[in-house]
């Protein structure tokens, strides 16, 4: 699906990639390591795009670079970005240390739990 928006200048491509990954302000900033207030001059054009911002919006989310810089071809690029994982990043960052250590540690149980499913499927016993 391409997204056109070649009207629209990089700095409301950034809000529109923001909102398409369902994040507000502050978590977008949080993922970017910026502040909320910078993000938010941007999206007001307040702030201009400097190639350092564009190329971390790439790596971080996947974007694709001519859909960022020019609004042509789609969002993210052939790897798109899991944005349920950019999701879960974002309220796991928000979470004191401990309740960090908490989410790791169930996690971990799941995909335990998930292999020895894997196995059983594989090895149905007789």
């Amino acid at each position: 699906m391409y997204f056109y928006f070649m009207d629209y200048s990089i700095n409301q491509r950034i809000k529109k990639l923001r909102e398409k990954l369902e994040l507000n302000q502050r978590e977008f900033s949080k993922l970017l390591s910026l502040s909320g207030g910078y993000i938010a001059g941007i999206e007001v054009n307040l702030r201009n795009v400097n190639d350092r911002l564009v190329k971390l919006i790439i790596s971080q989310f996947g974007v694709n670079e001519d859909w960022l810089r020019f609004g042509k071809g789609e969002i993210f690029t052939k790897k798109k970005t899991d944005e349920k994982a950019v999701r879960i990043l974002s309220l796991y960052n928000d979470l004191p240390p401990h309740f960090q250590d908490v989410v790791l540690g169930t996690i971990e149980l799941l995909r335990k739990a998930n292999d020895k499913e894997k196995n059983k499927q594989k090895n149905p016993a007789k």
